[in-house]
């Protein structure tokens, strides 16, 4: 019996009048454009064609009517075809506004109407499958979902990336979770036209703690569509781009601790056979079952408000970002570092260029990292910290509010800084945290203790171990418990030589020169302290040995 109606024969429409009519029952295409109508004419000459859309909704012969129109147009003709006593397919999404949405479901409600979203990849074979793995528990507990779409166009003028690639991806991360999302957030681009997204990035959170990303854009090199899956058990590929023997793919990959650490555990693919059929016939075929039984479809109207609301909150998200983005000022801006994905960089702190944060460190609001500077694992940098360019934090270190180490510093592993001297847990002594200053170059040893509230001084060394409890002179070589002075290192981390008659002192590593300028008081005679290392002498090219026992002959170490 031919009962359906077709309204919009354009780029994808003319393949829903192509699927139906080869089922037997279109009845009848509708469209504006007298060249598509004239091309349907053509290839299907024994259905009607009009350009009127009342003619659809008088004609007693259509039963169901599917709007294949851009998205703007979708409620209006739901919402026409439903009150003439029509069963609806709306290509997606169902409507562009939650409130015009709920009119569509309210309407097919009370009229006893079939309502069908388009999202086409729920009906898809390779889904279908995943689904069942994912329901099966085959890939163990959800923890990720991602999906990119990309393409180079076909570019919209009518409706942005988001709301053009990303429904389908969004009805199928919900159906994967059978729960909707608790938080959406989102961040779009425009390149082409000024207010019209190309590139958006999706991200969803769950209340059981699974999350979804989904990248979609359609200025992209070349096509790809991947849906994946993370579970503790198995991974899942769908990419739909493949072969049909390779759409499917699972990966027995595994994570694994060892020694505190997550270790990956590769296995290989395992491509998942699936029946080879057409994605939209069997969406066809769906929507026409439901309408002899009488079924809610699988992708009802209320499984598109779903994807509506998501869809929703990720514009509204996109465009409270491109607000707040023009008000951040060129202070704020972050600047290019790395950071490995288990440490924590607060809101408001600041890293400078060429950075390296690594394993489960810690930077607090407010603290201000400068530029090249490598902290290690497990290291914690306090809020409101100023740390200068060049400086090197090793593992276990925390500097505590209250502290400011200048350039080129050395933190040894699990050195101490503290910023209370007499600390109580049941006094809060916040507002009296006592100021600790580590100097341009200077180098801290591993497991030496800095006590707050004194400064060390440039290129002062603190030996490892040492406990160090009052102010640190430049270049002075500090050991023991408590530290005590035992000569004076030169800016290459050398113990200096014993002056010579005129008070010079050699190192033995640079041949820079340095003297006692007054008791206390060392100064190197050929550079200026704040100046930074020529090139040629900021590399070692002396192993310690030989350094050590050419000290040692001067009178050094």
């Amino acid at each position: 019996m031919k009962k359906v109606a077709v309204v919009g024969a354009g780029y994808w429409g003319k393949n829903h009048v192509r699927i139906y009519y080869n089922l037997g029952v279109l009845h009848s295409v509708c469209d504006t454009n007298n060249d598509a109508l004239n091309a349907i004419k053509n290839d299907f000459p024994d259905i009607c064609v009009t350009r009127e859309f009342d003619e659809v909704l008088d004609s007693d012969d259509v039963k169901a009517v599917v709007i294949a129109l851009p998205a703007e147009q979708h409620y209006e003709y739901a919402r026409k075809a439903l009150q003439a006593g029509k069963d609806v397919f709306v290509e997606k999404p169902l409507a562009l506004e939650l409130d015009d949405a709920r009119e569509l479901i309210r309407l097919s409600s009370e009229g006893n109407r079939i309502l069908m979203v388009g999202h086409l990849l729920r009906y898809h074979p390779a889904f279908l499958k995943l689904k069942e793995l994912v329901d099966n528990g085959d890939l163990g507990r959800i923890e990720y979902i991602y999906s990119n779409r990309l393409s180079l166009g076909k570019i919209r003028r009518e409706e942005n990336a988001l709301w053009s690639f990303a429904p389908h991806d969004i009805s199928m991360i919900l159906a994967l979770c059978n729960e909707v999302p608790e938080h959406v957030s989102a961040v779009g681009h425009s390149y082409l036209h000024k207010h019209l997204a190309d590139v958006t990035t999706t991200h969803l959170s769950f209340p059981s703690g699974v999350n979804g990303h989904i990248l979609v854009s359609w200025l992209h090199p070349f096509k790809e569509q991947k849906l994946i899956v993370i579970g503790d058990k198995k991974m899942a590929l769908f990419e739909d781009t493949q072969p049909w023997e390779k759409k499917l793919t699972i990966y027995s990959h595994t994570i694994k601790w060892e020694m505190s650490m997550p270790v990956p555990t590769k296995g290989d693919p395992e491509f998942v056979p699936t029946e080879e059929k057409e994605p939209l016939q069997e969406e066809c075929l769906h929507f026409l079952r439901c309408i002899d039984l009488r079924e809610s479809p699988i992708t009802d109207g209320n499984e598109g408000y779903r994807v509506l609301e998501v869809l929703d909150h990720a514009q509204k998200s996109m465009e409270n970002f491109l607000a707040e983005e023009k008000k951040l000022p060129a202070t704020d801006r972050r600047f290019s570092y790395f950071a490995h994905p288990s440490a924590i960089i607060d809101d408001s702190s600041r890293i400078g260029d060429g950075s390296k944060i690594w394993h489960f460190s810690h930077v607090m609001k407010g603290a201000h990292i400068g530029n090249k500077c490598s902290l290690g694992q497990n290291v914690h940098i306090g809020s409101d910290v100023k740390i200068g360019n060049n400086v090197k934090i090793q593992n276990n270190v925390s500097v505590y509010t209250g502290c400011e180490i200048e350039d080129d510093v050395f933190l040894g592993p699990s050195c101490v800084l503290t910023n209370v001297t007499n600390p109580r847990s049941e006094i809060v002594r916040r507002s009296l945290y006592e100021k600790t200053v580590i100097k341009k170059g200077a180098s801290i040893g591993a497991n030496a203790t800095i006590v707050c509230g004194i400064t060390i001084g440039r290129y002062a060394f603190i030996a490892a171990g040492a406990v160090v409890t009052k102010d640190v002179a430049d270049y002075a070589l500090m050991v023991g418990t408590p530290a005590r002075q035992k000569g004076w290192m030169s800016r290459h981390g050398i113990k200096l030589s014993m002056p010579d008659s005129e008070g010079i002192m050699v190192c033995p590593e640079s041949g820079l020169k340095y003297r006692e300028l007054e008791e206390g008081v060392l100064r190197c005679l050929d550079l200026d302290e704040e100046a930074s290392l020529p090139v040629e002498m900021a590399i070692g090219s002396i192993s310690y040995d030989e350094l050590k026992t050419k000290t040692v002959k001067s009178g050094g170490l």
